[in-house]
Formats: C-alpha cells, sequence, structure tokens
C-alpha cells in the first residue's frame, strides 16, 4: 500500500505553471530588443531556468539545508520530489519536509527535536524536556492513547506519527491524513532505532544531519561498551511503585546487555511485554555485579515512593551491587521515547561515568 499527499502535486503544478509563463515572457521580450540585448538576455533567462531545473534533482546536501525554515516548506524542498517511507503499515508516500506534521510517539519527537524538525501538533504532556525544541509550541492534538480528532482536523496535517501506543488508532488517522506507524521492535531496539531515525533524516531533508546524530549514538555506544568490559554481570528491573520486574534479553532495556556490553546476571528471564515479575529475594540470590534500575513512577509523573525508596530494605543491603554503589537509574527517557536520541546518549553516559568509578 502507497499513501501519497496532494500537498506535493499542487504545488508542483503551480511551479511548473511559473517557470513556463517566464520563459515565454522572457521570448516575447527578446524580439522586441535589439541583438546585443537579446544575447544578455536569453543567457541570463536560460541561467534562471537551469538553475530551477536543477534545484528538482536536489541532493541530500541541498535538501539538508532546506528544512531549516520552521513556519512553511522553502521553494527548493516543494522541487525536491517526493519521498516514499516504510513503515509497519505499508509504504507512505510524502512530499520532502511536509507541513504541517501531528506526532503522537515519544520516540519520533525526540528525534524530530534532535534534527531540529518543529512538530505543529503533539500531545499534551510530553514529560519529557527533550521532546521539543525550545520556545516551541505546538497544538495539543491528544495523548498518547487517545487523538483529539476535533484539534486534529483542525490543524488538517499532511502526515501524522504514531508509535506503538497509539497503533490501533491507525485506521481512524489514516482518514484524516497519511499515517506512518514508525513502532521500534523492541527486541532489536538499536537496529530499529537506527533505520527511525535515518528515515526521518531522509523525509525532512536531514540526512547529513541524522548520520551525524547516528555517529554520536554509536560513538557513545563504544564508550560505554570498552568501559564496561570485565566489570562484571548486571540485572535490568523496572520498579512501579512496589512492584518489581526483571528485564530479558527482548525488552526495550535489552541495549544495556546487547550494546552496553554487561552480561546478563540471569539469562532464564521470561519474556514478557513488561517484563518478568519478581521479589527482593529474587534480586538477592540472583545478587548481580551491576543492578539497572528504571523508576515508572518518577517516569511518569505519578506520586509515590520513588524506586530508590522502594529499594532501600534489608535484603536488598545484601547483594553486591548495593554494597558497592552499583546501581545505576535508566533514564526516564528509555521506557517513555526509548530508542530515540536523548534516550541512547543519556544513558550510555550513565553508564560510562558509574562504570569509570568502579574498581
Amino acid at each position: 500500500m502507497i499513501l501519497k499527499s496532494n500537498y506535493f502535486n499542487t504545488h508542483s503544478t503551480k511551479l511548473a505553471s511559473a517557470v513556463l509563463l517566464a520563459s515565454l515572457s522572457a521570448t516575447t521580450l527578446s524580439a522586441c530588443s535589439n541583438p546585443a540585448h537579446n544575447e544578455t538576455a536569453e543567457t541570463t533567462d536560460t541561467a534562471e531556468v537551469t538553475n530551477t531545473t536543477d534545484s528538482v534533482d536536489t541532493t541530500s546536501e541541498t535538501q539538508t539545508s532546506v528544512t531549516e525554515e520552521a513556519d512553511t516548506p522553502s521553494l527548493d524542498a516543494q522541487l525536491a520530489g517526493d519521498v516514499t517511507i516504510a513503515t509497519n503499515k505499508g509504504d507512505v508516500t510524502l512530499p520532502v519536509n511536509p507541513r504541517p506534521i501531528a506526532v503522537y510517539d515519544m520516540t519520533v519527537m525526540q528525534d524530530l527535536t534532535a534534527l531540529g524538525v518543529p512538530m505543529d501538533g503533539t500531545i499534551g504532556d510530553p514529560l519529557l524536556d527533550s521532546l521539543t525544541m525550545p520556545g516551541a509550541t505546538p497544538q495539543n492534538v491528544g495523548t498518547l492513547f487517545e487523538p483529539d480528532l476535533e484539534a486534529l482536523n483542525t490543524l488538517n496535517p499532511q502526515a501524522i506519527f504514531i508509535g506503538g501506543r497509539m497503533a490501533e488508532k491507525y485506521a481512524d488517522l489514516e482518514q484524516i491524513a497519511p499515517t506512518l506507524d514508525l513502532s521500534l521492535d523492541e527486541g532489536d531496539m538499536y537496529n530499529s532505532s537506527k533505520d527511525l531515525l535515518a528515515k526521518l533524516g531522509k523525509l525532512f531533508g536531514k540526512t547529513d544531519k541524522a548520520n551525524d546524530l547516528q555517529a554520536d549514538i554509536d560513538n557513545a555506544i563504544a564508550d560505554a561498551k570498552s568501559v564496561t568490559a570485565g566489570k562484571g554481570n548486571g540485572l535490568v528491573i523496572l520498579v512501579n511503585g512496589n512492584k518489581l520486574s526483571a528485564q530479558g534479553a527482548s525488552s526495550r532495556f535489552s541495549f544495556v546487555h546487547k550494546q552496553f556490553g554487561v552480561p546478563m546476571a540471569d539469562e532464564s528471564i521470561e519474556d514478557a511485554r513488561h517484563g518478568q515479575p519478581v521479589s527482593f529475594e529474587y534480586i538477592q540470590k540472583v545478587n548481580p555485579d551491576w543492578l539497572f534500575v528504571l523508576d515508572r513512577t518518577s517516569a511518569i509523573g505519578e506520586e509515590g515512593e520513588g524506586a530508590k525508596q522502594v529499594l532501600d530494605n534489608e535484603l536488598m543491603h545484601q547483594t553486591k551491587a548495593w554494597q558497592n554503589d552499583h546501581i545505576v537509574y535508566l533514564s526516564p527517557d528509555s521506557y517513555l521515547a526509548y530508542g530515540g536520541y536523548n534516550q541512547w546518549m543519556t544513558d550510555a553516559n550513565s553508564v560510562i561515568e558509574a562504570f569509570s568509578k568502579a574498581d
């Protein structure tokens, strides 16, 4: 299935008409001028038409500068042609740098912010500062799970971006505008997130910028992996109030093991959407060298005891991780915007800082 916006077709027709009219006018004027003037005019007109034609075949370098304008796509962007993006619901074809856009996925929001792409409509409470550019005031078009269809219709977006939390609403959203389901594969988050960043760079004429951001991520991962080598195993847990769950090799937190190189303290953890429910006795028994903690209560802004208070008990005090101060708190991004640029950079730096202090 290929979806295509009418936005580009309308603008390209107007532009083509304008170029043809300019060419006819130049020809008429040259017939009424003296020979010397004719030669100059023809040379100038030819150069102008050639420049316009060349802009149709813009390179990725040219496209990178196209999206610096925050309000409307520039002339070059409108002439750059269509881009086809593979999504979880099939291919979607859009003009380069579609505007306005509505975004319901935090990972996409974080990557667009890192790329410098403004968003016209987003969720009402983004929770993380890394999801919007400073000073930006995008329109509230709903929540992570429920779109505000009235607000969305008022915005009249050229494209809608969603992730797994909004996937069930795809059919409703697709009736309003081309909708891109860019949900990540949690079991292969690195490659999935790398692909997402590249797609967004391609769509918004920011390929060079996307490559630079990916290089930042790869360098941070390499640094984290080098500092964790030979310093023990680890266990990742999610703390939600007084409930604990261990995260396995296919969870969204598996980057701790797969990318950062920390061996799993327990390789038998069951795969489950929210992890394997465990107890403090389980953590004491596994007795990991390092404990990686995601505080869900704090991440989503709920009231109640945070993970630091919940983990401060007699059983935990008996573990190597507690005794050696080997507890690393993962960023809220790793739960809300997992796979986003800021998530990779923040968690890599946290691991580098903690392991650099270890003997």
